[in-house]
């Protein structure tokens, strides 16, 4: 007699959503070299959002609410990086995942920090 085995597929179905959102307090100049960015500050803002498109207005967002420069985005992964100083990439992150999810119905996580 055989024995029937249950199986279980998981699979990670992208909806609205932040599911990335850092700071990075700090940090050491090889990761600014590491990300190409040429102008270091006092902090790193980390966001991964999907749809990707979206970080477009991550990026629009953030650099019009606080005083940060976009270190990097890309539309097709929905990768943001912001660079500034502490408070003003803490302000930018927070008004970023506040504005996705009362705008847009996004899912948002809590800003953590290293």
């Amino acid at each position: 007699m055989t024995r029937q085995i249950d199986r279980t597929i998981q699979e990670y179905v992208p909806g609205k959503q932040v599911t990335l959102a850092h700071i990075v307090a700090n940090p050491t100049a090889d990761i600014y070299e590491k990300l190409g960015i040429q102008t270091p500050k006092n902090a790193l803002g980390i966001l991964t959002i999907t749809p990707s498109e979206a970080a477009i207005i991550a990026g629009d967002v953030a650099t019009k609410s606080s005083n940060v420069k976009l270190g990097f985005i890309d539309r097709f992964s929905g990768s943001v990086v912001v660079v500034g100083e502490v408070s003003g990439v803490e302000a930018a992150l927070r008004d970023v995942v506040e504005t996705l999810h009362s705008l847009l119905n996004f899912d948002v996580p809590e800003i953590t920090r290293t």
